[in-house]
């Protein structure tokens, strides 16, 4: 183990909670040559296409509560990525490591008995804003400037008929810059028994931008992770139920609403088979493959439902995002920051 480094701090200390400074306190930033976990399950030929032979799962960094959200900002090159438990966002670049950019990510609030209240999913929109799904809040925001991370943020949708959502969990955005969210239940303290849960459903919507019009588009037991195919024909939704845990696929409509759902992927037989964990967050690289997070690591599977490879990380894996030009992968597992060089 690496001794631990003082994380240093992109924003204002006292803008920190107590918890958040015990946090940044405990990470660990690697240097390279980076420490190797887990291994690379070849199932299928096809994935050498994707992960050269001697691609290795480099450890980044370690010691969060439990990391999520990746998103890689292509004006700076850094990555982004939350850690939920803490209420914070954090920044890694090659040079730096790991910083903290923001704390409070996703709950302003005083309440202390919500388990999970920081942001989770992140992305950019198509202004190269900050999108974050802030589970504490219960919103979708808008970061006004990447300069200020502490700075003012815009609430784009926290309803839906009047009622607050859940917990916004993951989001993608069209090239139209129409927002698709997922809204479980998992921010609420006593999640679907919370006695302030609103919506008697969780559900998947979409906001129309620019005039915010939140829009229903389907309800599941547990929608989590959520990506649009590259031709923007298709969205999936991951289902982090352990009864039902299956990718959803969804044809688009011409008006942007959703066709019948199908599974387009079922991840029980790999908990049969002794590998832990339920689909959660997905990216989707310009082949139309699903890089999805699930039981035993990320699951690569080609637009067809097939199965071909899996990063097995040795962790609960909860999403990952690519870079600028898809050369590398990043991944959010559980207290690991990793990294995978690809093809």
């Amino acid at each position: 183990m690496l001794a631990p480094i003082l994380l240093t701090c992109a924003c204002s200390p006292r803008g920190m909670s107590e918890t958040a400074l015990a946090a940044a306190a405990t990470v660990v930033s690697n240097q390279s040559p980076y420490p190797v976990v887990g291994e690379i399950e070849r199932l299928d030929p096809a994935i050498n296409t994707l992960i050269p032979p001697e691609a290795e799962i480099e450890l980044l960094a370690e010691g969060f509560d439990w990391s999520e959200g990746p998103v890689w900002v292509d004006d700076g090159s850094y990555l982004l990525f939350s850690d939920i438990p803490p209420n914070s966002i954090y920044r890694w670049t090659e040079d730096e490591g790991v910083t903290l950019f923001m704390n409070p990510s996703g709950y302003d609030g005083s309440r202390t008995d919500i388990r999970e209240p920081g942001s989770n999913g992140l992305a950019m929109d198509r202004d190269g804003s900050l999108l974050l799904a802030e589970h504490g809040n219960r919103r979708i925001a808008r970061l006004e400037s990447l300069a200020e991370p502490n700075g003012d943020k815009v609430t784009i949708a926290d309803r839906n008929d009047g009622l607050r959502f859940n917990s916004p969990n993951d989001l993608v955005v069209s090239s139209s810059g129409n927002i698709y969210f997922t809204d479980p239940p998992y921010g609420l303290p006593g999640q679907v028994d919370d006695p302030d849960k609103e919506l008697r459903y969780q559900g998947v919507y979409l906001v129309r931008r620019p005039s915010n019009e939140v829009v229903l588009l389907a309800k599941q037991s547990r929608p989590n992770g959520i990506g649009l195919s590259p031709d923007e024909q298709t969205l999936y939704v991951a289902n982090s139920d352990f009864n039902h845990p299956f990718i959803y696929a969804y044809d688009i409509q011409a008006d942007g609403m959703l066709g019948a759902r199908r599974v387009f992927f079922d991840a029980g037989h790999l908990n049969a088979n002794g590998r832990r964990g339920v689909p959660d967050g997905m990216t989707i690289d310009a082949r139309g493959n699903l890089w999805a997070t699930g039981p035993g690591g990320v699951l690569i599977i080609d637009p067809n439902g097939r199965h071909i490879g899996s990063i097995l990380t040795g962790q609960a894996t909860a999403n990952c995002t690519f870079d600028a030009d898809g050369s590398t992968l990043f991944i959010t597992a559980d207290a690991y920051l990793t990294r995978l060089r690809l093809n």
